[in-house]
């Protein structure tokens, strides 16, 4: 995986959390989920390079 893609994972993480702890703290769940939604689809395509990179 190159260092863009690193980067740009877990640049997509971070807004996740933060997501996650302003739909908390404002008691926005469906700000929340998403947040917790994106988290899991950063995590699901850093997996996936990994995989990509291991065939290669």
């Amino acid at each position: 995986m190159g260092a863009m893609d690193d980067a740009k994972h877990n640049t997509e993480k971070m807004v996740g959390k933060a997501k996650e702890g302003i739909g908390d703290a404002t008691d926005n769940q469906s700000l929340e989920a998403e947040g917790k939604g994106d988290q899991v689809k950063a995590d699901a395509k850093k997996v996936g390079d990994d995989i990509k990179d291991a065939f290669n």
